[in-house]
């Protein structure tokens, strides 16, 4: 390709709605446009790029056995009411109707969608496994959509649903979806790491993150510094210390004066103890019901555990309103003994293993001393219900762990009989016997990649792409476009790379130096090949290979040969 006729229209200035490092250098690298909040045309490096995200990721899906379809867009609102998540699955999902009212939705994912297809096809289980994916525009009505690719109301994504006889079949699929997902993102250049994680409104037993490592990333995972645990924080679990409190002697519950002291650390304060001594009594909304949540003041409550716990939709902090209809006090003053109308009240296990607790009075201006849990609270349950610290150890072995962050770009799930019971998708077994489908679904955000790709691999002048995503691989920049040796040597350069198979971009322009090394390096070509008169004179062409800044000088004489050794090692650089 001629880049004098390749729309690549860059930018020097980042746009001001963009505030992390991949879409400030999509835009300014002509790669993505913005249309309107959350949704980009993509442009044709993008493109390209895109186009290679999704190819390597084709010939892993297929590699692994599974095969291509294409599903609708649009979906019948009657089949998510079938699976029951039309009302579950909340905002995000956008809704439609068409000129008769029926209910319709643009597709997030596509459970509901290829469950009702293998229903109505497969009747054997000879028919079984199947495995079946598409790459497809995808629709989320995000409330805030932010970070351009990163979370958008429209993006890119491949998904896949394996169909399985028994549990055995469904492990073995999943296994080999994981697998087929780590030789994908190596493949891709990326640094990750496959976390144990929540599976949300998908839903499902079972299932793993791959995060892209990236300091701009939105989650935190967490790493055992010694074994191979890892999961994101809504999933890590708490490895508690010391026994379970016995019951024993605590003193007489007290109650004491506190006026003003509404957070923890106040209460602490004008108290004269650590945090760590007062128990937090957090008040939620779960289906519309009050539900009360004990732990150690110093702590913070993971809502997802809590949500899973309790099996809620709709999980929401209590109102002031509420707080105050609940405990009669205002907010800060919350404790378990004395809550009107809250009967279920679940402690973190941590606060089991301690008594002695000073918590809140449920009165204005007024806490308890020495509350004994054991002693002086019903409780409904106590479960793993807080947040995972760094002083926390790794709860596989014990040791250190490391908390870094993440951008998710892949998911994988086991969904067992969740949408297959729902929707009745069965077959009948060797025996002549009707069972229900085992199913698992796989997704990754083809084009959530292509900005953590950027996130992941930029520096000051602009984007470092991996060589197997980048638009394309070598820049050949042409200094001078009015010198005849110096066009005529390009033009020959640009036909051999072509015809090796090499992805070449001549930059033809009829515009300075600086313009084209700033706009190679922003766009971040893995190789760039320098085509000037000076060098030209002494016989070589000079090399630069973008990630490491290296330069070289390529003898003209014997070019084939040494721009191969030049490109070797910056393959192998990137493969280290």
């Amino acid at each position: 390709m001629r880049l004098s006729a390749l729309y690549m229209p860059t930018l020097k200035e980042a746009p001001a709605d963009a505030e992390v490092i991949s879409h400030k250098l999509l835009v300014r690298a002509g790669m993505i446009r913005k249309l309107t909040s959350g949704i980009y045309t993509y442009l044709p490096l993008g493109r390209r790029s895109l186009d290679k995200i999704a190819q390597i990721i084709r010939d892993e899906m297929n590699a692994a056995g599974a095969q291509e379809i294409v599903m609708p867009m649009v979906q019948p609102g009657d089949l998510w009411k079938e699976s029951g998540r039309w009302e579950a699955y909340g905002p995000e999902l956008m809704r439609i109707n068409d000129r008769h009212g029926r209910d319709y939705c643009l597709g997030p994912t596509h459970e509901e969608v290829v469950t009702d297809l293998v229903r109505g096809e497969v009747r054997s289980y000879r028919q079984l496994p199947l495995n079946l994916y598409q790459v497809q525009t995808k629709f989320r009505d995000e409330i805030r959509p932010r970070f351009g690719l990163m979370r958008g109301r429209e993006f890119i994504m491949k998904d896949a649903y394996s169909f399985d006889k028994d549990m055995p079949g469904a492990d073995a699929s999943y296994a080999s979806m994981y697998e087929a997902y780590n030789r994908a993102f190596t493949r891709l250049g990326l640094r990750f790491r496959a976390v144990q994680a929540d599976s949300g409104a998908i839903g499902g037993s079972f299932s793993h993150e791959f995060m892209v490592l990236a300091l701009t990333g939105e989650d935190t995972i967490v790493t055992c510094t010694r074994c191979e645990y890892a999961a994101n924080l809504e999933k890590a679990e708490v490895r508690y210390a010391g026994e379970i409190c016995e019951k024993g002697e605590c003193p007489p519950l007290e109650e004491v004066s506190t006026p003003g002291t509404h957070t923890v650390a106040a209460v602490a304060n004008f108290l004269g103890v650590h945090e760590e001594q007062i128990l937090k009594t957090l008040l939620y909304d779960a289906d519309g019901e009050a539900v009360a949540v004990l732990l150690r003041g110093d702590r913070e409550l993971n809502e997802i555990k809590l949500k899973n716990l309790i099996g809620a939709t709709s999980l929401e902090l209590a109102s002031p309103e509420q707080v105050t209809k609940w405990t009669g006090a205002a907010v800060g003053f919350a404790g378990p003994v004395g809550l009107l109308g809250v009967e279920r009240i679940y402690a973190d296990e941590e606060v089991l293993r301690s008594t002695n607790w000073v918590a809140g009075a449920n009165k204005d201006d007024a806490h308890v001393r020495h509350l004994d849990i054991d002693r002086d609270v019903k409780l409904t349950g106590s479960a793993d219900l807080r947040t995972v610290t760094l002083t926390d150890p790794c709860p596989a072995c014990g040791g250190p762990i490391e908390m870094p962050r993440g951008i998710e770009v892949g998911h994988v799930f086991k969904l067992g009989t969740k949408y297959s019971e729902a929707m009745g998708a069965t077959f009948l077994d060797e025996g002549g016997k009707e069972q229900l489908m085992i199913m698992g679904c796989y997704g990754i955000g083809v084009s959530r990649i292509l900005a953590a790709a950027i996130e992941q691999n930029n520096d000051e002048f602009g984007i470092v792409f991996p060589p197997s995503i980048a638009p394309y691989e070598v820049a050949l920049l042409t200094l001078g476009a009015k010198d005849e040796a110096v066009v005529a040597k390009s033009e020959e350069l640009y036909q051999l790379l072509s015809a090796k198979g090499v992805e070449v971009l001549l930059d033809d322009r009829n515009e300075r130096p600086g313009v084209k090394f700033k706009d190679a390096d922003l766009v971040g070509f893995p190789i760039q090949l320098v085509v000037g008169g000076k060098a030209l004179a002494r016989g070589v062409v000079e090399a630069k290979d973008r990630r490491t800044g290296e330069k070289t000088e390529l003898a003209v004489d014997n070019f084939e040969q040494a721009f191969d050794e030049f490109r070797s090692r910056v393959l192998d650089g990137w493969a280290l």
